[in-house]
């Protein structure tokens, strides 16, 4: 059986054609047919972008330029509308004193970040195709779906924040499933831009970002927030009389900025660049400019959100209901009802945000903060639909037509997130987002456990493989992110007040925490916990046990090394 596996997998390489290296999508399959004549199996990495060769410096600009795209669509998940949501929640509850949590996050999010782009750069295949590769069937199908399972809850939120977007914008013309529609309509046709040349599709995204930066940018001087403070907090992890609310809140900041589809989208991005894995000094030098390129993209994003914080924290903390209520009426806002005549702290989320803002700063401001959240929105959803695409293939081995893989991703999230838009008021989604943000952090462990188990085989990275400080880092990292998570869904399921609903969260638990267990096995015995890889129970369950781990120094070669 291995024997055939391997003959199909050195059928299937790609073809060279004048010395540039064609599609390689389909190489991992066994067992879907190739893809017929007259329907070519199209893919997002159909054009690899060359790499100038300037073999007299240590570092170049112009190799560095080459190299810049994946990281900055990456970063976009770290500025969806539900990271601007956390940001501005955070800013209104807790002032600065939770920047420090979002610095943090944010250098966790490009630790874990750099182990993805790795894996895509030293093996040319990213995390759904190893998972493929690696794990048994059922742990991969299970696997697939608590994956799909993150993908549509980030996707409802982002077309959610589009359609929010265009209800601030047309002054509540636009109902929200109407936001809804359009967003599917405009994500079709943008996806389709990479047909005009992968580095359009990519400047397409930095324009989305650059609008963000300029729409919170401008809400940031208006408001003029206290610089000491906001230096204070970002840098002293400390949060005085701070109550559970607002540990919560920080707990909810990992969570959102920590995204695990984002994993597997960073990891298949960086094949999209012309590297010749064969040769080492390549390889080093594409981690090296890929690292940089995401610390540049990550800082850009991290002062995106600071802005959101800044200005929350700065003109609405500790305001009640009945200040924002007089603010509006005064204002002759139509959402004055939103704020309840009492003195609750004010409760903020991506629609009110706007409204308070246009209450205190003139409509001027309402509509900016609109236009950043369509931005957010818009490119999120693109990159999700992206992720979508690259998880499906990978773990599934889809040879479909592009149009079909578009329309089978986008219906799985747009589905339900049309019924959400339908039956639930515009003004009545925190609830929602609370959910979708616990199902996300739920599905982290599914993406953190196989990229740091995979990084640590030097069966499959060779050379590159993590060394112990990145093991035992990587390690103690995604622990801490998890259990914070986990912490964050305990809180969660608590508040629901249910016994049926505590019941079926318990037996939903027991299922969960085998399978974490499984991942978790799997994941010390790459790290060198040896003792735990069972030889009797290796043929079926382990990775180390499986003859079908190659050794994939060059996926563009004609040779392919079994273990």
């Amino acid at each position: 059986m291995d024997a055939e596996r391997e003959a199909d997998l050195l059928e299937d390489e790609p073809p060279q054609e004048n010395g540039v290296i064609q599609s390689t999508q389909g190489l991992y399959s066994s067992t879907s047919p190739p893809a017929s004549d007259d329907e070519p199996f199209s893919t997002y990495f159909e054009e690899k972008v060359p790499i100038p060769e300037d073999v007299t410096q240590m570092f170049s600009f112009r190799k560095l330029w080459a190299f810049t795209g994946p990281g900055f669509l990456m970063s976009i998940a770290y500025l969806d509308p539900g990271n601007i949501e956390s940001d501005l929640q955070s800013g209104a509850k807790a002032g600065f004193k939770l920047l420090w949590v979002l610095l943090g996050a944010t250098i966790i999010g490009l630790l874990l970040q750099r182990l993805a782009a790795r894996l895509g750069v030293v093996t040319g295949m990213h995390l759904a195709e190893v998972c493929n590769r690696q794990y048994p069937t059922v742990p991969r199908i299970i696997l697939w779906l608590m994956v799909e399972l993150a993908i549509i809850g980030s996707d409802m939120q982002e077309v959610i924040g589009c359609a929010i977007a265009f209800n601030l914008l047309s002054m509540g013309r636009i109902p929200l499933w109407g936001g809804v529609l359009i967003t599917i309509i405009d994500t079709f046709v943008f996806l389709f831009l990479d047909k005009y040349g992968l580095r359009k599709l990519e400047a397409f995204f930095g324009l989305l970002i650059t609008i963000m930066a300029v729409s919170f940018g401008y809400e940031y001087v208006m408001v003029r927030p206290d610089q000491g403070e906001l230096l204070k907090g970002m840098f002293l992890p400390y949060c005085e009389n701070c109550d559970s609310a607002q540990m919560e809140q920080a707990v909810g900041i990992v969570g959102a900025v920590i995204m695990p589809h984002n994993i597997y989208l960073h990891s298949a991005l960086v094949k999209s660049r012309q590297i010749d894995r064969g040769n080492k000094k390549e390889v080093k030098e594409a981690n090296k400019y890929y690292f940089i390129e995401s610390t540049i993209a990550l800082f850009i994003s991290f002062l995106i959100n600071v802005f959101v914080v800044a200005v929350f924290a700065e003109a609405f903390y500790d305001k009640t209901n009945i200040e924002v209520n007089a603010k509006c009426n005064a204002s002759g806002s139509p959402h004055t009802d939103l704020f309840p005549l009492d003195n609750s702290t004010l409760q903020v989320d991506i629609f009110k945000g706007g409204v308070v803002l246009g209450c205190f700063f003139g409509p001027a401001a309402l509509y900016i903060w609109a236009i950043g959240i369509l931005a957010a929105g818009q490119s999120s959803t693109m990159t999700g639909t992206y992720s979508g695409q690259f998880v499906m293939e990978g773990f599934l081995n889809l040879r479909w037509s592009r149009f079909a893989r578009v329309l089978l991703t986008r219906s799985i999230a747009i589905f339900p997130t049309l019924l959400v838009a339908i039956f639930q008021d515009v003004q009545h989604l925190t609830g929602m987002n609370d959910f979708l943000n616990v199902l996300q952090s739920m599905q982290l462990p599914f993406a953190l456990i196989p990229i740091l188990t995979f990084t640590s085989l030097t069966s499959i990275m060779d050379d590159f493989a993590n060394g112990l400080v990145w093991k035992i880092g990587g390690g103690v990292v995604i622990l801490v992110v998890c259990a914070i998570n986990m912490y964050f869904v305990v809180v969660y399921v608590t508040s629901l007040n249910s016994v049926a609903l505590y019941v079926l969260v318990a037996l939903l638990c027991i299922a969960y925490l085998s399978f974490v267990c499984y991942l978790t096995w799997q994941c010390l015995i790459a790290l060198g916990v040896s003792c735990l890889d069972v030889s009797c129970l290796g043929s079926r369950m382990s990775l180390t046990g499986h003859t079908d781990i190659y050794l994939l120094n060059d996926m563009d070669s004609n040779t392919m090394v079994e273990r």
